[in-house]
């Protein structure tokens, strides 16, 4: 399997799937889709529905309606928007879909309220996020190997790993019934430790030692079916509240 987005994440991929629910006429907004994946699976689900998905990189975007079009998808879509203010129309879905997509709002409450306006009363949020940052193998190991702090505070890939954090935004923005499911699942770093390597450059930066320490423990993390990290994330699901104007 070679590396990339999709191939890193397809153990959580595989269990965000179900966790959707997705029914046969379901309108599904697909929040930091990146190159489709996820909003295509949606598609194919929601038969007689419909996908769109929304994600600030132009080139990914490009990316997903031509692996879209490819795979002669017909009831999918994309654009390049900023889900935190982008105008959707009011109640215009069904479900609202991320995969470690949600993490970097500047503003969360504002962000989840705008996502909530774009669902029906009733409408469901199923996301995944990552938990805290040091119940991730993958981070840890590449911070040490680098010799770089943690992340700090504000928007950042663990700003949603807090439980009571995530149910008081997601309160403050007008949902109900939020839940968080526990997902241990490893992420996919490639066949070798070279293919490994180039995939941690890819967002990580690593020079002189530091590139070394980072080769040398990438090795220690081969398999027999290529380099594997442990890692923890959550599922969060919640409904628009009914009430909400």
């Amino acid at each position: 399997m070679p590396v990339d987005y999709d191939a890193e994440l397809s153990r959580h991929t595989a269990v965000l799937r179900k966790a959707w629910a997705v029914q046969p006429r379901d309108r599904i907004l697909d929040v930091g889709c990146g190159a489709g994946q996820t909003t295509r699976e949606a598609a194919r689900m929601a038969t007689a529905g419909s996908a769109l998905g929304v994600d600030v990189s132009v080139a990914a975007v490009e990316r997903a309606g031509e692996r879209a079009r490819a795979e002669g998808l017909r009831n999918v879509a994309f654009e390049c928007a900023d889900a935190q203010v982008h105008t959707f129309a009011q109640g215009a879905f069904d479900l609202a879909i991320s995969r470690f997509g949600t993490m970097f709002f500047a503003d969360p409450v504002a962000a989840f309220g705008n996502i909530g306006r774009a669902l029906r009363p009733g409408g469901r949020l199923v996301m995944m996020v990552w938990q805290a940052a040091e119940r991730n193998e993958w981070t840890v190991a590449i911070r040490k190997a680098l010799g770089t702090a943690p992340p700090g505070n504000g928007p950042n890939a663990f700003s949603l790993a807090d439980p009571p954090t995530v149910e008081r935004i997601l309160g403050s923005a007008g949902f109900a019934d939020v839940t968080l499911t526990d997902v241990d699942e490893p992420v996919y770093y490639g066949p070798d430790p070279q293919a490994a390597l180039e995939w941690v450059r890819g967002f990580a930066s690593a020079q002189d030692g530091g590139l070394e320490r980072l080769r040398d423990m990438l090795a220690t993390r081969l398999s027999d079916d290529g380099v594997w990290f442990g890692s923890r994330a959550w599922i969060v699901s919640a409904r628009r509240s009914a009430a909400r104007e």
